[in-house]
């Protein structure tokens, strides 16, 4: 990558304040990678050129005036095309929306970097409406990863996580109900945040409900705490935010490494022996958790101890992608993705007492996990139990599971409990593909997630993960 599109959000900033360069050469350059990737690894919906100079050029005014609007003015940008973002359609991957609509409202999050001087480059792609744990749909097509492009880049999410690992914008927004910023962020080693539910205000509320988060997807912790001191901002138009952040995330990272020191942090390297994870996957994790360790914290194996509760969150899930497409013609229907109309057929077969008792046993998982937090600051596990297989695929090939949550056991339970969980890049296979690390806190506590994982990032747990297209 050229200089400009190797440098964080933070280092972009920093240069804009000393006058090395300026946000039209920034945005020049992201739009020339977004450009040069596009074709190989379609992390894009559209790219807006034309409107992003025409951004860059105001923040390069405003910072020559000295008068930045926030603090990431002038920073290249991405928004998950499952968020509405003024001044251009938002398709959600579906052909069943139609022409998208004209995009005159901003979701909360995308508002807030608006107001904050975000340059936007472009959407990026999404499965159908978000619903599985890669990124293809009829509509856009399949998104590679960026570090083989016949590898997938994950999912939902997957346009966001290439975008960034590709030097298409160092920042970008992602959603996430089951794993949908955490997946692609292992697969594409970058990190990613799926903070507490209601910490970012979300508008249109999401037919997933309280399974739905947004989040941001990053090159590491410190840029993802400036964005989140950014969107966590209240917004009236979200009845769930949690209200305004009484202190600065990026400010909880100023210990550093020292801020590990003596955190009680739970190791669970398979859920008590009931996921199979690849052998390169438990290595590189395994070092990284010894990390943490000479850093300090505390470390114990041991489990949660909570069974699968994946029946239950196919009971909520399904629900939601049915309510989705509800009043969908015969011939919108008809357009959708085969698994979507599969899962979406399964919701609206079930009962509201068949939801209400998964909302139950989501409530006793919840308990279980206060619980659980009552005796460890952190839990770790791998983010992914595998690396990134095939595109265009839902599932690995001769794998014996059936629907993405198979091979996402360490994903889903803590959407369901609204907890908030990390991805943090800590190596690569024996194929070059990137390894993620899972760190989960318990409700509220964002800021030591993001702590821990920059404590992870300023001892090196990244150095093993080359960037993506060199």
């Amino acid at each position: 990558m050229s200089d400009l599109n190797a440098l964080t959000a933070t280092q972009l900033v920093a240069g804009y304040e000393t006058g090395d360069f300026t946000p039209v050469e920034v945005t020049r350059a992201a739009l020339d990678r977004a450009a040069q990737t596009q074709e190989r690894v379609n992390a894009f919906v559209r790219i807006d050129s034309e409107d992003a100079l025409r951004q860059a050029e105001e923040s390069a005014g405003r910072w020559q005036r000295g008068e930045p609007a926030g603090p990431v003015d002038g920073v290249p940008v991405t928004v998950k095309d499952i968020l509405l973002q003024r001044g251009g359609p938002t398709f959600k991957g579906s052909w069943a929306v139609g022409d998208g609509g004209p995009g005159d409202e901003d979701a909360p999050s995308v508002a807030r970097l608006r107001e904050s001087g975000a340059v936007f480059l472009g959407k990026t792609t999404t499965p159908e409406f978000g619903w599985k744990g890669v990124t293809d749909s009829p509509r856009h097509g399949v998104t590679g990863n960026p570090y083989a492009p016949d590898r997938t880049a994950g999912g939902s999410s997957g346009g966001s996580a290439a975008a960034v690992a590709a030097g298409a914008g160092p920042l970008s927004l992602g959603t996430d109900g089951g794993g949908s910023v955490r997946i692609p962020a292992s697969f594409c080693g970058i990190f990613a945040l799926k903070p507490t539910y209601g910490r970012v205000p979300i508008y249109p509320a999401s037919a997933f409900g309280t399974l739905a988060h947004v989040g941001p997807m990053t090159r590491d912790a410190e840029d993802a705490a400036l964005l989140m001191d950014v969107i966590s901002s209240p917004d009236p138009r979200d009845w769930s935010h949690l209200g305004p952040v009484p202190h600065s995330f990026r400010g909880a990272l100023a210990a550093g490494a020292e801020g590990v020191r003596g955190l009680r942090v739970a190791f669970s390297p398979d859920f008590g022996g009931r996921v199979p994870v690849e052998p390169d996957v438990a290595a590189a994790v395994r070092e990284a958790v010894a990390l943490l360790a000479e850093l300090g914290a505390v470390v114990e194996e041991a489990d949660p101890g909570f069974a699968d509760p994946v029946d239950s969150f196919h009971t909520l899930w399904f629900s939601g992608a049915a309510r989705v497409t509800q009043g969908f013609s015969q011939d919108q229907r008809e357009s959708l993705d085969p698994g979507l109309q599969e899962i979406c057929a399964d919701g609206a077969a079930r009962s509201a007492l068949e939801y209400l008792a998964a909302v139950d046993e989501r409530m006793e998982l919840g308990r279980l996990m206060g619980a659980f937090h009552e005796r460890y600051d952190l839990l770790v596990t791998p983010t992914m139990p595998i690396t990134a297989f095939e595109a265009g695929v839902e599932v690995p090939r001769g794998s014996s599971h059936t629907r993405w949550t198979g091979w996402t056991p360490f994903s889903y339970p803590f959407n369901m409990t609204q907890q908030p969980a990390a991805s943090v890049p800590c190596g690569v296979d024996g194929a070059g593909l990137p390894v993620g690390l899972q760190l989960v806190g318990p409700r509220h506590a964002d800021a030591l997630v993001l702590s821990a994982s920059h404590a992870l990032f300023e001892a090196g747990v990244a150095a093993q993960v080359p960037s993506a297209l060199g």
